[in-house]
């Protein structure tokens, strides 16, 4: 079944406090988009991607495309105002009809630390079910706030879930909900299909598949890149 990524990277970043937005800073001498571009070209040899950029950098996501090696397999998109709007851009960008069955991607740009082996997982799992969400356990205690603030009260950890990406669906099951109008409560493509009727599917996510959304996130992300085989340097034939 043909694959296609929607690769998310249409935010400015204003959390980060730097000049450019985050999915340009430099992680170990490469942009952060550069990592997470080259994670998903791994990950399957006939994959595509749609890189979803801020108008005003699409010719920086060129040449960042053209250093992973495989430009030929990225395709440059503009985004929108919301998330939601930056998905329904990407979606509209994958090339063939609406019709044809594929399996579909969504994935942060700045979650540069994501592995293959999730993205493999989501795609067996999409295939067999119409859907793949990845989520992590909640470590920490947590408290609902009332509606006026001021009142809180605990709510039981274990039935909380910390969603991530890549969100991974049948084209056939996330295409048509993107036809629907916006609504402020999309904060995701889960809550989009789910608003269409269709069922997610939950599977084990990464502890490591961060988001990278301030200064302290970028020091992990070195650390744990420091730590992992060079995606730069391949095999001797």
């Amino acid at each position: 079944m043909k694959k296609y990524a929607v690769i998310v990277a249409g935010g400015s970043g204003t959390r980060m406090g730097a000049a450019s937005p985050k999915q340009f800073l430099l992680l170990r001498g490469k942009p952060v988009i550069w990592h997470t571009l080259r994670v998903f070209l791994d990950a399957f040899e006939d994959l595509e991607i749609i890189l979803v950029l801020p108008e005003e950098y699409r010719e920086e996501g060129r040449t960042i495309a053209a250093s992973t090696g495989s430009a030929e397999r990225i395709r440059i998109t503009g985004g929108g105002a919301t998330r939601w709007h930056s998905v329904r851009n990407g979606l509209g960008a994958i090339p063939g009809p609406v019709e044809e069955p594929s399996v579909i991607f969504v994935h942060d740009g700045v979650r540069c630390l994501v592995r293959t082996a999730l993205i493999r997982l989501c795609y067996d799992e999409a295939v067999r079910c119409g859907s793949a969400i990845p989520v992590v356990d909640c470590p920490d205690s947590v408290r609902l706030m009332a509606a006026g603030g001021g009142l809180s009260e605990p709510v039981d950890r274990r039935r909380v879930k910390l969603v991530q990406t890549p969100q991974t669906f049948l084209s056939t099951m996330i295409r048509p909900a993107y036809g629907m109008d916006y609504q402020e409560r999309f904060t995701d493509e889960a809550t989009v299909v789910e608003a269409m009727g269709g069922k997610l599917h939950l599977v084990e996510g990464e502890r490591g598949n961060i988001k990278i959304t301030t200064p302290f996130d970028m020091i992990l992300a070195e650390g744990v890149l420091a730590a992992r085989p060079d995606p730069t340097r391949r095999p001797l034939p």
